[in-house]
């Protein structure tokens, strides 16, 4: 299964890509990083619908979506595993982890998502999250595939 994180805003040098190439960087399959942003002024409601168009609008044909916000569900690493696994044993060729900038996802994206997930309570900067969800992709395959990365 391909794995396509799409999120707003420019990575640039730093801790949090070095973070997300280091789990990113270590599936036989990486995770395929899609970019996408808003350069215009806009209030945050108008601003955040762009956003949407434009994230929406990298999602592959078919593709599962899994959109990422703080009132999404938490769900274990496990669980997480087993969703992935689902989706492959159901034949889906690709999932899209989507990600939005400073203002969050526009409601658009959380109605077309399969699933919307969220890391925790916490507020996470949406430029750690890549890492973070690289992380936890990781893990989910090393979890499906019985590699000793993941301890329970």
């Amino acid at each position: 299964m391909r794995t396509h994180l799409i999120a707003v805003g420019r990575m640039k040098a730093g801790p949090e890509r070095a973070l997300f190439d280091h789990y990113a960087g270590r599936l036989s399959d990486p995770v395929q990083m899609h970019e996408v942003e808003e350069k215009r002024s806009l209030p945050s409601d108008k601003r955040k619908a762009s956003e949407a168009d434009l994230l929406l609008g990298r999602v592959p044909d078919g593709a599962i979506i899994i959109a990422m916000d703080e009132r999404g569900k938490t769900i274990s690493s496990v669980a997480f595993a087993k969703k992935i696994g689902a989706w492959q044993d159901e034949g889906f060729r690709d999932v899209a982890f989507l990600i939005g900038g400073a203002d969050g996802l526009d409601k658009s994206v959380r109605q077309k998502a399969h699933l919307t997930l969220s890391l925790g309570d916490m507020t996470w900067p949406h430029m750690l999250v890549r890492g973070l969800l690289s992380e936890q992709i990781y893990r989910a395959h090393a979890i499906l595939t019985g590699h000793p990365y993941h301890r329970e």
